[in-house]
């Protein structure tokens, strides 16, 4: 997998609280919710490049069933 790379962003302040907001209503964090939202835009617009990994999972990993069988 190839590394990632880290984008410095200015954007207006009232963008960024509205972004927050938006990313909080979804549980993600605001680089989580800028990469869904420029991964749609360039599926969008016909030019997501076709050698894209999927966006990497965050978070908690799925609870495994304890449970006998």
């Amino acid at each position: 997998m190839s590394e990632r790379r880290q984008v410095l962003l200015r954007l207006d302040p009232a963008v960024h609280d509205a972004l927050m907001r938006w990313a909080d209503d979804e549980f993600r964090s605001l680089n989580g919710q800028v990469d869904l939202l420029l991964r749609r835009a360039l599926t969008e617009a016909g030019r997501m490049p076709r050698n894209v990994g999927p966006p990497p999972r965050r978070g908690r990993p799925p609870a495994r069933d304890t449970t006998d069988s």
